[in-house]
């Protein structure tokens, strides 16, 4: 660990470009992870009328093969980090590993547009193999520049801002990605109506591509390059890896530390498994229209920006760790209520619960994170690349065992019910983290 400047916090002008890569990244989460994208794939990656997919010489359904997908793509990203967070601390600059993540996601994204049917089943994966990773890989730079930007006190409020600019950037794009998909052929689109909307379809993951890369710019070149002045000498490899080392043996002397990412671990598993997967949920199960989902996603998006507020305003009062465990228990009620739900406006009830606690438990986990890592380490990227890890490897089991559930049972509801347990986990775990940076309330 080198350098001795510290970093310059609270500057307006970094903070709002801190946030604009929230608002940049979003529109993958939302119009390829969420909305748009999987129900393109429902609808192309069919075998003669079934849903009974060939891939790599396995017969399965196209539901469980995209979340096995998923899986594999945050198993790649949780091998890969630490090394490369390892070396991005010992260079100081986080920049050229974000940069590369961004571009890979980006092309990820723009790719898909040559998925057209079920014989190019291999290429689609592969790609939203390839955006998945890009997104992911990116975020453990994006957020070890929190503590980099801002003081202690303005985490909670900070995080919560960033996660809204997503929320309404990713919503502003899908709108557009709509109203092209919705007027393919009066734009211009060839063909029949169908064949016009399929084509605008394919375009809307272009536009995410380009809006993704567009305005990561602003960040690019506004956040520090170096924010301790660091001057790396030797093989940045292996002094990556000595950085990740370093702060894995810290981890013991941080029981505290430890114990919430045990927490989070569990209860991300359930989190990120609605987020990915609730689209499929309402095509599979509740057989719901493409408008309807359309719908549910955006009402998830525009509460979710609320909640993210509402709950940096709950921890101001109660605490960090209250306010989490608040949102857990409204969770496990989620998954419970997903078992039992049998209409549409059931499940636009229960997407505007999800949306209020989606938010505000993402940008809060975020945020208390950032409280538990010393304050005086310069090696955020390594420290958040446990955090990250953490997320990933939570979404690599969430998704695999959602996937699986529905494998074994026939039916999503099964897997809706077993994430609840993975909520209980993480309540019991985090009931046991009594460091004071968490549970402090604050005027």
């Amino acid at each position: 660990m080198n350098g001795t400047t510290a970093p310059s916090l609270n500057n307006p002008k970094t903070i709002r470009a801190w946030y604009m890569y929230d608002w940049a990244n979003s529109v993958y989460s939302l119009v390829i992870a969420t909305a748009i994208f999987p129900i393109y794939y429902k609808a192309v990656a069919v075998n003669n009328g079934s849903d009974m997919v060939t891939f790599l010489g396995f017969t399965l359904q196209n539901s469980v093969l995209y979340s096995y997908a998923l899986s594999f793509s945050f198993l790649v990203v949780a091998l890969i980090l630490p090394l490369l967070s390892g070396a991005a601390d010992y260079t100081g600059n986080k920049k050229v590993f974000m940069k590369f993540f961004v571009w890979l996601g980006s092309l990820g994204c723009i790719g898909l547009y040559f998925f057209n049917d079920v014989s190019l089943l291999g290429w689609g994966i592969f790609c939203s193999i390839v955006a998945s990773i890009g997104y992911s890989g990116s975020l453990v730079f994006y957020d070890a520049f929190l503590p980099e930007i801002v003081t202690e006190d303005r985490y909670d409020v900070t995080s919560a801002r960033g996660y809204s600019m997503g929320y309404y950037g990713s919503v502003l794009l899908m709108i557009i990605c709509l109203l092209l998909i919705m007027n393919a052929q009066a734009l211009g689109f060839p063909g029949t109506a169908g064949e016009a909307s399929l084509l605008a379809t394919k375009t809307s993951f272009i536009l995410v591509g380009l809006w993704w890369i567009g305005f990561s710019q602003i960040p690019f070149r506004l956040l520090p390059d170096n924010p301790y002045n660091r001057k790396p000498t030797g093989n940045i490899w292996t002094k990556g890896y000595e950085e990740i080392r370093t702060v894995w043996q810290s981890l013991d002397q941080q029981p505290e530390l430890k114990r919430y990412l045990f927490a989070f671990f569990f209860y991300n598993m359930g989190v990120q498994s609605v987020m990915y997967l609730a689209t499929l949920f309402g095509t599979d199960v509740l057989k719901l229209k493409d408008d309807s989902l359309i719908a549910t996603v955006v009402i998830i998006q525009l509460v979710g920006a609320v909640g993210a507020y509402l709950f940096a305003r709950v921890s101001r009062t109660t605490g960090n760790r209250n306010a989490l465990l608040i949102m857990i228990v409204i969770w496990v009620g989620i998954c419970i209520s997903a078992y039992f739900i049998a209409t549409e406006y059931q499940f636009f009830a229960l997407a505007f619960v999800v949306g209020m606690v989606m938010g505000g438990i993402q940008s809060l986990s975020r945020a208390t994170y950032s409280k538990l890592i010393p304050q005086s380490t310069q090696d955020h990227a390594s420290y958040f690349s446990f955090y990250d890890v953490t997320y990933n490897l939570s979404i690599v089991f969430g998704t695999f065992s959602y996937g699986l559930v529905d494998q074994l049972t026939g039916s999503m509801r099964y897997s809706a019910l077993a994430l609840a347990v993975f909520f209980v986990a993480g309540f019991l775990i985090l009931v046991t983290v009594k460091s004071k940076e968490i549970q402090a309330a604050r005027a």
